[in-house]
């Protein structure tokens, strides 16, 4: 009988697309105005669906604050559970550099951190206008530790075109291996096909699949040892075998001390993205003064300052 309500469960997930009507597919529990998943029922369903989950209905995902002008944003205490502020977590957006949070869960889940990369001439021309590059040239040898820390802290395109045709042998490779590590978590509701999020009309997220990405990538101490990092020192050899350095500066600016986060908020770190069609993100990893943990994101927002003020009153909310 339970074989029989598992299958039947699978089958029903598949047929919804798992969009986020599929609270009803499973048992639930309401506390504190979240729904949470009840993983009582078998791990193929709860796996699927992702354990933990923190699942925001239609009555939490258009709270109004006339100080949050984005166009999607979310702040989850993430130790209790609780949605402190929603609104739009499920349209679909453009995701511009916080792609790399996919990227470097793959990464976390396949790579060997220890292996050495060689740049390839793909990587080492990127001609958009306005991507960010590390200066990374064909040739140049480099560990995926060293990859991994520039993708995270400076956010270099080049280092993500490297990481990707590595593990996935081409651009298009890696991007079915991202698509299914999304899908393998709950994140359902994406469709990637590069490692940066340099802009592509069928490259979208959702606030909450980047909610779901980022709290699995919360589960590796290296990736939260990573996003910490004031700044980051980049040492590989060139194609002449010669040692090189790069200093990476984050783009975090509570990190940096240009932004403040309010009293008893800890920053620990997170990561930030740009482009035209998909306006100013960030999603941040911050800690209280019991040590609990929160997750707050926002998405198109219409500038750099307005993005940070934005996200610091989102911080706010921590009680």
């Amino acid at each position: 009988m339970k074989k029989k309500l598992i299958c039947i469960l699978m089958s029903l997930a598949f047929l919804t697309g798992c969009s986020n009507s599929s609270k009803a597919l499973l048992p639930y529990s309401e506390t504190n105005n979240v729904i949470r998943y009840e993983n009582n029922i078998g791990t193929e369903v709860s796996d699927f669906f992702a354990r933990d989950l923190t699942v925001i209905p239609d009555e939490l995902n258009h709270m109004e604050d006339p100080s949050i002008t984005a166009t999607s944003a979310l702040i989850v205490n993430d130790s209790d559970d609780v949605v402190l502020y929603a609104n739009n977590v499920y349209e679909r957006m453009y995701p511009a550099s916080l792609t790399k949070l996919i990227t470097a869960l793959v990464v976390l889940k396949e790579g060997n951190l220890s292996d050495t990369v060689t740049v390839s001439y793909n990587a080492s021309h990127i001609t958009e206008s306005g991507a960010k590059l590390c200066g990374f040239k064909e040739g140049d040898k480099i560990s995926m530790e060293v990859l991994l820390n520039s993708l995270l802290v400076y956010s270099g395109n080049d280092a993500g075109i490297a990481i990707a045709e590595h593990i996935g042998g081409t651009v298009e490779g890696f991007a079915d291996k991202m698509n299914e590590t999304a899908k393998s978590i709950g994140a359902v509701h994406s469709h990637f096909v590069n490692p940066h999020g340099l802009h592509d009309d069928n490259h979208y997220t959702t606030a909450y699949d980047l909610y779901l990405i980022f709290n699995a990538l919360l589960k590796y101490d290296k990736f939260v040892s990573i996003i910490n990092q004031e700044s980051y020192t980049a040492i590989y050899k060139d194609a002449q075998g010669q040692e090189q350095k790069k200093e990476l500066a984050t783009t975090d600016r509570y990190l940096k001390g240009t932004e403040k986060a309010p009293e008893g908020v800890t920053v620990v770190g997170g990561k930030t993205g740009t482009t035209s069609k998909a306006g100013n993100c960030l999603i941040l990893y911050s800690k209280d003064k019991k040590n609990k943990s929160y997750i707050s994101l926002i998405l198109q927002a219409d500038g750099s300052n307005s993005l940070f003020s934005q996200m610091t009153h989102l911080l706010e909310k921590i009680k």
